[in-house]
């Protein structure tokens, strides 16, 4: 079977323990698109892996990682990571692999970004990581790719300078490269995890452009970025948290009001721990936003949700979500494309009862509060799609299955 994982809402989502999790039963994990501004963060009992460019599974014993066509990766960083992963004693070698069509963000390209970004009237707020770069480099069609590396013609065009910087990576890449196509055709009898970064309000083309990042966000991503084709997958799982989060510029609809909801807030990220991975900025938090969670739903032909952060609301007396959006006086349920819109879209909230209690041990839907399971009936009547997992903890254990992806229906 292949299923895909992606983001639902602004990233953050929590894919990292929800993509770790299902790949217990994979045999190989494909990260399809982004760079090193993602992060992903892996709790288990005994450490804490912060991930930004390796697919998560490869916290797995014996499990093989790969990073897909449509990535664009930073050399200095991957290595880092996998020093990272070394002291950590993941042992990854021999598991980790690159595809040839990847791009490379070149150590220019940071500069670039930050300058760009800055030079805007009205800035991102870019993590300068020289993924955006390094896109509109491949656009361009002037980009460096990982087979690049490995051609002589292409080499020798290289200016000194950045040959050089890129020299010291170039043998150790060799060992993980891998012609795509032919490396999942080589899987196609076994469980593949394809793992999406960011998430789809990110997206370049369905996301709040142009806050976006410059990748793929979307499940349709997964195709390209793996040499598969839309009929190869069987299972589309958006993962979402019990609220919103987004990090940078651009609209956000349901955000908390600092001034009047300043206490909720602050509750909401330091409970969630609401930091970002790759850059460490606070996240800016909001209620969940069940207009663009539909959306997601809708553009993504999504199988299953999988909801996360659900246990932020153990202790609240009151859970309120965004139903609907005001904008100047007309309601609607439809998620704008026009970014002046957004902005100026108020949240039309619905409240529902918390249910005061850890949930933390739960180890079944049922053994859910009440109050949980009306919300999340709630989620799935409004969306029209049913939860495959629900996570009521950082742990791989603190998971609850209503429905295993790797089911055939």
């Amino acid at each position: 079977m292949n299923v895909v994982v992606i983001g639902a809402q602004w990233g953050d989502e929590g894919k990292g323990k929800v993509v770790d999790f299902l790949a217990e039963q994979a045999s190989l994990v494909v990260r399809y698109s982004g760079g090193a501004n993602a992060g992903h963060t892996i709790v288990t009992r005994t450490d804490t892996y912060k991930l930004h460019l390796i697919p998560s599974g490869v916290i797995l014993p014996n499990k093989k990682v790969v990073l897909g066509n449509c990535m664009v990766i930073d050399l200095e960083a991957l290595f880092q990571e996998l020093d990272t992963l070394a002291k950590q004693g993941i042992v990854w070698k021999g598991r980790v692999f690159v595809s040839d069509r990847a791009h490379i963000v070149l150590p220019h390209y940071k500069a670039m970004d930050r300058e760009q970004d800055q030079k805007r009237k009205k800035p991102i707020g870019t993590t300068g990581r020289g993924i955006g770069i390094a896109y509109a480099q491949k656009a361009l069609r002037e980009g460096l790719r990982v087979a690049d590396l490995y051609d002589s013609v292409k080499w020798a065009e290289i200016e000194e300078e950045i040959r050089k910087s890129l020299a010291c990576y170039r043998e150790q890449l060799k060992e993980l490269v891998v012609n795509m196509a032919s490396f999942i055709y080589q899987h196609s009898a076994e469980n593949i995890l394809f793992e999406g970064a960011q998430g789809t309000l990110l997206d370049t083309d369905l996301g709040t452009y142009p806050y976006v990042s410059s990748g793929i966000s979307c499940a349709a991503g997964a195709a390209i970025g793996s040499s598969l084709g839309m009929k190869a997958f069987d299972h589309i799982i958006g993962v979402y948290k019990a609220y919103s989060t987004r990090v940078g510029n651009g609209p956000f609809p349901t955000e908390f009001d600092h001034d009047k909801e300043g206490a909720l807030e602050k509750y909401v990220r330091e409970t969630g721990r609401e930091y970002g991975v790759t850059t460490g900025r606070p996240r800016r938090c909001g209620y969940l936003d069940l207009v663009a969670l539909r959306y997601a739903c809708r553009t993504n032909s999504l199988s299953s949700l999988a909801l996360t952060h659900l246990d932020v609301y153990d202790e609240m007396d009151e859970i309120q979500v965004c139903t609907a959006y005001s904008i100047e006086g007309s309601i609607t349920q439809d998620f704008p494309t026009s970014i002046e819109a957004l902005e100026k879209a108020k949240p039309v909230l619905k409240k529902f009862k918390g249910w005061k209690k850890s949930i933390k041990h739960c180890k079944s839907y049922e053994a859910l509060p009440v109050e949980a399971k009306n919300y999340i009936s709630f989620i799935e009547e409004y969306t029209e799609t049913s939860h495959s997992l629900i996570s009521v903890g950082y742990q791989r254990e603190e998971t609850i299955v209503r429905r295993n992806p790797w089911t055939r229906l």
